[in-house]
């Protein structure tokens, strides 16, 4: 069993946990370690994180029970971040989705994913966009969910460079 609630920015040491441990494990293949630490403080720094759970994206947690069943303490094993592009709020994007590595392949992604989408549906839209590095094996998992490329985007961060596709759906 799991549960969707949304965050709140009580969560933002959940959400760094959960980020820090997916992008290791992700993003070690393709990524220099120095790189990755560097986005990791840049990007999930409790101040940041803590901001936009205040403001301005709708970030979900999917919770499932413990081993031991009910009544015990629901475990934070993903979450996911969206809010309408700034540049065009006709289109919604899907900032951020991780799963703890352990919990990958089975289905939790793809429960997030279809939570976003209901929101954005709600919210009258019926485009869905999202960034996925151009080497990370995750583009796979979205093509599987309807999204395709529709273009490359290099964005900087510090001495860095994200080498992203954009992704998109339309629903």
């Amino acid at each position: 069993m799991y549960l969707i609630r949304e965050a709140t920015p009580d969560d933002t040491e959940i959400i760094r946990t959960i980020a820090e441990k997916t992008w290791w494990a992700a993003y070690s293949p393709i990524l220099e370690k120095e790189q990755i630490a560097f986005m990791l403080d840049e990007i999930y720094s409790t101040r940041k994180v803590a901001s936009q759970l205040s403001h301005n994206t709708q970030t979900y947690l999917l919770l499932v029970e413990p081993a031991t069943g009910p009544g015990g303490k629901d475990k934070p094993v993903a979450f996911a971040a969206y809010s309408p592009r700034e540049e065009d709020p006709e289109i919604y994007k899907l900032h951020k989705l991780y799963c703890l590595p352990e919990t990958q392949g089975k289905g939790y992604g793809k429960i997030l994913i279809n939570a976003v989408i209901q929101k954005t549906l709600e919210a009258g839209k019926h485009l869905l966009d999202l960034n996925v590095n151009r080497y990370n094996k995750a583009k796979s998992f979205y093509e599987k969910m309807g999204f395709a490329v529709v273009y490359e985007e290099d964005i900087p961060i510090g001495p860095y460079w994200m080498n992203d596709f954009v992704m998109r759906k339309e629903l």
